[in-house]
This record gives C-alpha cells, structure tokens and sequence, in this order.
C-alpha cells in the first residue's frame, strides 16, 4: 500500500522545547522532522501536531513551530494522542492515511499509532523522523509496532510516495529543493 497525497495527513508527536534535548539524536531528529512538514506543505499534504502536557515540557521546538499555524497544533496530557482526543479539529484528522513522526517512539508516538491501527486507520511511521532518549527504546518501539500493523517508512518513501510521478512540475520543483 502506498501513501496517497489526497488521503495522508502529517502527524508531528510532541518534539518540545524540553524534551527533545534529552533524545539520543536531538539535532537529526528535528531537521529529519522539519524537511518533512516543509515537503509535506509544499505538496499539499495536511500537517497537524501535538504538544503533550506543554506546561511542563514546554512549546514545540521554533524550528517545527514557527512551520505551522496555531489551529494545526493542540495540546493533550495522554500518550496517546487517539485517547487525547486531541486530533479532531486538526487540519487532515478525517484522512485515513496518518504519517507519524516525533518523540518518544515508544511512548506517544507508538500508543498514538496502536490505538489509530485499532480504529481502522493506515499508518506510517517514519524511522528517521522519530526518536527516544535510548536508541533502543526507538529500535524496539519501531520493531513492535511493524509486528502491529505499522508500516514503517523513511523520510524519502513518505516523500516519493506522495509525488507519485516525476513528470510533473511539483516533482521537478520538490526535487531541486529538498531532494538533492
């Protein structure tokens, strides 16, 4: 199955201002995650993320924040996004296609992929674009959630799946600016 434009929604988990200077690879991370939202917009696709408990862990990081407008962007105090209830009301909630990136791969973003699994949704998860404080909290998180019914992709397969063809325009255009 591949990832459909028309279908798919970018879903970003939690990358705050607090939390991400604790995961094992912060830097790559967040660029992997901001090269995302930018392709993602620049093709049409939704783009939404969460904050979790934002009072403690503060805002999303600039580089991610400052990428999308205030109402593309809700607060929740569960893991799970799904349980948060956090999603309705954001840009692409509806679409059945959910492409996650974010932190921590074990806690939010893999409660929040089970529980969209178990509603009948289509989820993709991003290898290069999630991470936790151990790496192997990662590694095993994207192991499990495969075994689930996740399908795990990297920045690129999102990205190539979303153009769909190379002959057109946008192809051309997405290719000179970030896939070279």
């Amino acid at each position: 199955m591949l990832i459909d434009a028309n279908r798919s929604v970018l879903l970003v988990i939690d990358l705050q201002v607090k939390l991400v200077p604790a995961l094992s690879v912060p830097d790559e991370v967040v660029a992997q995650v901001e090269w995302l939202v930018q392709v993602a917009q620049k093709i049409g696709v939704p783009v939404a993320a969460t904050e979790h408990h934002p009072r403690g862990l503060g805002s999303l990081v600039p580089q991610i924040r400052t990428l999308l407008p205030d109402d593309a962007v809700a607060a929740k105090e569960n893991f799970s996004c799904v349980a948060a209830q956090c999603l309705p009301g954001l840009p692409g909630h509806d679409r059945a296609q959910i492409v996650i990136s974010g932190a921590e791969t074990h806690v939010c973003v893999l409660q929040t992929a089970l529980d969209l699994i178990q509603d009948g949704r289509e989820v993709f998860v991003v290898a290069d674009a999630v991470g936790s404080r151990r790496a192997y909290d990662r590694d095993m998180a994207l192991l499990r959630m495969r075994e689930e019914g996740v399908r795990i992709i990297t920045r690129e397969m999102a990205a190539f799946e979303w153009l769909a063809q190379a002959d057109a325009t946008l192809f051309r255009e997405v290719n000179r600016q970030f896939l070279r």
